[in-house]
């Protein structure tokens, strides 16, 4: 536990929530952008010790959350063709899709498979040559290396019967849309540092000077975000408009540049519907043309599935920072985690299901 429990020291955050409430003199809202980054901050309590002027709002980076209806419903219907096996992580499973969810159709005798590395999906593609292996690649850009990686390997194995649903999402765009929406109070962003150690922060300089906001790249430990607050209130009081580095054990300005390259070598940037948020231009990553046989929309021809929301659930509202879990009528009766009516209750990153576990 080198290296981690000093992060999570009691008195080392005390201390820094105290210079919070020393340096703070008016109200500001702060929206971390990562749903890990909430998860912590609900867990440790880190919310209601910050001094009464400072509110945390939960940004939509959380990847099961946005992850939209339609892809859901794509992937529900792909899993239920013979001689499938459909490969994802675990916390996919239990999304709703229009109707039920992966765990249904495994029940239901569909070849469902959780793994824990795209590369597991490569290797059952191996091993099964007689079947098609689909792997759902979600997720934001810190996913996206090791799901390129496995189309990559796919294709110099010569593999067939390996493809990819994806479901790429890129945070920059959504703090754009953020900022761009009429209704936007946020006044401060921490940004998402697992992102940010893969993609470095370069990106979001041009949206501090358009927008004249702060932000601060920051952890997930107890410490790394009550620092990555605290640097943040230290802007917005003073009225500096930039972009603060406060996880520099772990990210650079330009990031990792060959993961980067890699990136861009098999997807392409495109326009990505959010789930909840709606469509984000330019906010998503697809796979380039040259790599159309390992599409798995194209490869089962499940590209026209159209799908509507519950009218219950606010998942959307929440994911924008506009309102929190406890805002909505269904929290806690009509949706639980047992019974999830959209994937913020269910997803391990989801604001919701935070506020559900922890008893907000």
């Amino acid at each position: 536990m080198k290296y981690v429990t000093e992060y999570r020291d009691a008195a080392l955050v005390k201390g820094v929530i105290e210079e919070i409430r020393r340096t703070v003199t008016r109200s500001w809202t702060i929206m971390e952008i990562c749903g890990g980054q909430t998860h912590s901050i609900v867990r440790h309590g880190i919310d209601q010790l910050l001094p009464p002027e400072i509110e945390l709002v939960h940004g939509p980076g959380c990847p099961v959350c946005v992850t939209p209806l339609e892809l859901i419903d794509k992937a529900l219907a792909i899993a239920s063709q013979p001689n499938v096996i459909f490969c994802s992580y675990g916390d996919m499973l239990r999304v709703p899709g229009s109707g039920r969810d992966l765990f249904s159709v495994k029940a239901q005798g569909g070849d469902v498979r959780v793994v824990y590395s795209p590369l597991d999906a490569v290797t059952l593609a191996q091993k099964n040559p007689d079947k098609q292996v689909v792997f759902f690649a979600i997720g934001f850009e810190t996913t996206a290396p090791p799901n390129v990686m496995s189309v990559l390997q796919a294709q110099r194995l010569g593999l067939t019967n390996y493809s990819v649903l994806v479901s790429h999402v890129r945070v920059p765009p959504a703090v754009k849309a953020i900022l761009d929406s009429p209704h936007n109070r946020v006044q401060g962003f921490l940004l998402a540092g697992h992102v940010c150690s893969i993609m470095g922060y370069w990106e979001y300089p041009p949206l501090v000077d358009e927008f004249k906001i702060p932000m601060a790249v920051t952890g997930f430990e107890p410490l790394d975000l009550v620092q990555g607050i605290l640097t943040t209130v230290q802007l917005l009081e003073a009225g500096k408009v930039e972009v603060a580095n406060a996880y520099q054990r772990a990210v650079t300005f330009e990031g990792l540049k060959p993961a980067q390259a890699t990136i861009q070598k098999v997807f392409m940037e495109c326009d990505r519907t959010w789930r909840g948020i709606g469509m984000i231009p330019m906010s998503g990553w697809c796979l380039r043309p040259e790599f159309d046989g390992f599409n798995a929309e194209k490869r089962f021809n499940v590209g026209d599935i159209q799908t509507k929301e519950s009218p219950l659930c606010i998942a959307g509202q929440i994911l924008q920072g506009l309102k929190k879990p406890h805002d909505c009528p269904a929290f806690g009766k009509e949706c639980t985690t047992e019974n999830p009516l959209g994937a913020t209750m269910v997803s391990s990153e989801g604001a919701c299901a935070a506020y559900y576990k922890y008893g907000r």
